[in-house]
């Protein structure tokens, strides 16, 4: 774990160690400009006011109709919007209100049968955090292991030495994704896993905005399924849709493993509330209706506007596979460290996240880099960048 940072409440009175990057985003939610969590802040369509406009009506409809309804109209919608047929047709999905919901379920299942687990990294440390707190030993990956199809399968043999293998694809905070081959890279990491026996576990919580680009998604569910490989997948929605922090996640595992699942799933939570899945159900069908519009746009523009305004900076851009909700620029300055800079920054009410967190089993390489979080208000964040930008050219050399 990386050194606690020492924070000051809005009354600069009270001292408070940060320790992990969640713990930061809390802090941050209490500056002018918060370019920490990757929740999302930018304001309404005009389509989606119109669905806030039909609040009554959905909360209505979700205290007339059964849960069994609403479930399920959430998760064909979510499947259909991303594609993955074969999860649709199956239909085992289970349903919690949060992804680290999810993950705590895989982590108390790998648990009881004392699994290791090999963790991509960089990655948002609560992955670390939820595994490590359900004793799950952990062992890290990095992140181009993944980066060519031919070579995945004898360098995962080289570096896999655990019962399962935990994948964010896309990644949070760098976007790196498999996706970028189709499916030939996913192809390789489902033939080690199934040829070794370990568990394979992908997180797929940013894999929305894959739909919002080029790259696309294919349905990898029918991959898993055919292959015969151990699985968990999890899918979330909390990253995409601005709806106040009102969300669904989306845990799948293969048949071998589960009824072991579900029964610790339902040990944890009945159900998520039938309101927010009506809720969440309208915006998926929004983004059915314009093609991810309202989403890419926001976060093109304010993609494109942290570019320019940092080009010529101490700030790297380092351009993602697939466009996620967040923006990974390294430190050029070499003596000037990534903790030094949020110091900084903080000073003129810029929040964004450190690197050290996000390379958890080696704070140090993460010193070079810093995290933007780009799903906000387009006139806010473009007063953020100036700002930013005039900070750092105060701090050049």
């Amino acid at each position: 774990m990386s050194p606690p940072i020492v924070s000051k409440d809005a009354d600069d009175t009270e001292a408070v160690r940060l320790l992990d990057l969640t713990q930061h985003e809390i802090a941050a939610l209490r500056t002018r400009f918060n370019l920490a969590d990757a929740h999302t802040h930018q304001r309404q369509s005009p389509t989606q006011r119109e669905i806030v406009s039909r609040l009554p009506e959905l909360w209505y409809e979700a205290e007339r109709d059964l849960q069994a309804t609403f479930e399920q109209r959430f998760v064909e919608s979510f499947l259909r919007l991303h594609g993955q047929h074969t999860a649709l047709a199956r239909g085992k999905g289970m349903l919690s209100y949060a992804a680290s919901i999810s993950t705590l379920v895989m982590a108390m299942y790998l648990k009881q049968r004392r699994m290791g687990v090999t963790l991509i990294e960089p990655v948002f440390d609560n992955l670390r955090d939820v595994l490590k707190n359900a004793e799950v030993e952990l062992s890290p990956l990095p992140e181009a292991t993944l980066s060519e199809p031919g070579l995945i399968y004898e360098r995962l043999r080289e570096r896999v030495h655990t019962e399962a293998l935990f994948i964010v694809d896309p990644n949070n905070p760098t976007g790196s994704s498999m996706l970028k081959h189709g499916r030939r890279a996913f192809e390789e990491v489902v033939r080690f896993c199934r040829d070794t026996g370990r568990i394979l576990i992908f997180d797929f919580s940013f894999a929305s905005f894959a739909l919002c680009s080029d790259v696309g998604r294919f349905d990898v569910y029918e991959l898993l399924e055919e292959s015969g490989v151990t699985y968990m997948t999890i899918e979330d929605t909390g990253k995409t849709w601005p709806i106040q922090d009102a969300k669904c996640a989306l845990l799948t595992v293969s048949d071998d493993i589960h009824d072991a699942i579900y029964n610790i799933h339902t040990s944890v939570l009945l159900n998520v509330s039938p309101f927010v899945l009506n809720l969440v159900t309208s915006y998926v069908e929004d983004s059915m209706e314009d093609g991810f519009a309202s989403i890419r746009e926001v976060l093109a523009a304010n993609r494109e506007t942290a570019r320019t305004a940092l080009e010529g900076t101490i700030l790297r851009y380092h351009e993602p596979d697939v466009p996620v909700s967040v923006a990974w620029f390294e430190v050029t300055r070499p003596d000037l460290t990534a903790t030094e800079l949020q110091r900084l920054l903080r000073q003129d009410g810029i929040y964004v996240l450190p690197g050290t967190y996000f390379y958890w089993s080696e704070p140090a390489r993460g010193e070079h880099y810093v995290r933007i979080a780009l799903a906000r208000d387009p006139a806010m964040f473009r007063a953020a960048m100036a700002t930013l930008r005039h900070v750092l050219r105060r701090h050049e050399r």
